[in-house]
């Protein structure tokens, strides 16, 4: 008899384990058979039914995360080179970040071939933000600055 217990205790060891809601065992002598009983549905207040315990175990989905644009209009490099903030280590930069900005007014330099090459602001506003530092190389389309 206490072997039958054991083997009892194991079998409903390994429902809990599996998340059984039914398991069988037999041997020459007879089977038995055990069953949980179901959880009762609930009845919802609401039109819509609720199935938020339908599934336990599973994992919730996910709300897909949704990028958040950068604010402001994207200046970019137009050429690959080195990229300069100020026109020497000396002086102050062309922009600082919370500075207004017009159309047409010098915002950096880029270094390419031993050339200094002027990148002219393509349009008015505050500059929100330098997303590169002086010294860095840059590439083609590569964003410098944002301007809003």
């Amino acid at each position: 008899m206490k072997d039958l217990q054991t083997r009892i205790d194991k079998l409903a060891a390994l429902m809990d384990e599996f998340g059984l809601d039914r398991a069988s065992w037999s041997n020459e002598s007879g089977q038995v058979t055990f069953e949980r009983p179901t959880k009762p549905q609930r009845k919802s207040s609401n039109s819509a039914e609720d199935h938020s315990d339908a599934y336990p175990d599973l994992p919730l989905p996910l709300s897909p995360v949704v990028p958040v644009a950068p604010a402001g209009v994207p200046i970019s490099s137009p050429m690959p080179g080195i990229y300069y903030g100020a026109s020497s280590p000396s002086t102050p930069p062309f922009v600082r970040v919370g500075e207004v900005v017009s159309m047409g007014q010098v915002i950096g330099l880029i270094e390419a071939m031993k050339v200094f090459n002027e990148i002219p602001s393509p349009v008015s506003g505050t500059v929100l933000s330098i997303e590169v530092q002086g010294g860095d190389l840059v590439q083609i389309g590569e964003v410098l600055m944002r301007i809003g």
